[in-house]
């Protein structure tokens, strides 16, 4: 039977992503939703995208934006990079990117200009990296770059009383478009072990690979959590964005 596998934010964790993929049986009969930033943080960026690109071709894969894929694309097609980038792992990304020659380069700017905001399955259950703001829903948000930098969608579902059921007048009324919403972008944790969190209908995936945590998959139907290692002792002498 086919799982639908969700996968949270990797940052150049290549090593991690092949561990939690063995801990989680990955057969291409799964359909894998990566919810974005595939890069910065850890010393693997062209090696994680290889990797990615390699498996959308025996795979059913779904490969969403993430705000520091966009920070990415920027310098790569661009040449155009900030300090705050720099600080928050794009260093890593343009030091991976030094042994990448231009068709390498040329092959990475198009799997992250085909990047989607988001993806709604056929059971209404939305997957993006951040959030969006429209009471209506994604199909009517107005800032595209919501979907990939919004933090808000987390905040306000982890502000919700748990006893607000979603017939309430009081319920947010963009949580009511979606069975359930599947986000990544705001870590869980920066500092230790975590599992996938649930707060209303949104359940956050990010646990932290970046920093001192994991990488995780979810399966959405039956909310198995698979992860691997935290991800800094698998690149023992980098600091990833600690």
């Amino acid at each position: 039977m086919m799982r639908t596998l969700v996968i949270g934010d990797i940052h150049s964790g290549l090593k991690a992503l092949r561990q939690v993929f063995e801990r989680a049986k990955i057969t291409t009969d799964d359909r894998l939703i990566f919810l974005g930033d595939y890069v910065d943080g850890w010393s693997e960026a062209v090696e994680t995208v290889d990797f990615l690109i390699e498996l959308d071709e025996t795979h059913s894969c779904v490969f969403l934006r993430g705000n520091h894929d966009e920070l990415c694309l920027k310098w790569l097609a661009e040449d155009e990079d900030n300090h705050l980038w720099l600080q928050h792992g794009g260093q890593s990304t343009m030091d991976s990117y030094l042994e990448a020659d231009d068709s390498v380069k040329d092959i990475h700017i198009m799997f992250y200009e085909n990047l989607t905001n988001y993806y709604l399955d056929t059971e209404n259950r939305l997957f993006l990296h951040a959030g969006f703001t429209n009471l209506k829903g994604v199909e009517h948000e107005h800032f595209q770059q919501s979907f990939y930098w919004d933090r808000t969608l987390w905040e306000l579902a982890l502000s919700l009383h748990p006893d607000i059921k979603n017939d309430d007048f009081r319920y947010p009324q963009r949580l009511t478009h979606y069975e359930e919403i599947y986000i990544g972008h705001t870590p869980i944790t920066k500092t230790g072990t975590a599992v996938p969190e649930n707060a209303a209908n949104v359940w956050n995936i990010d646990t932290g690979a970046a920093f001192k945590g994991q990488l995780s998959v979810m399966d959405v139907d039956s909310k198995e959590v698979w992860q691997s290692d935290p991800v800094y002792t698998l690149y023992s002498d980098e600091r990833g964005r600690n």
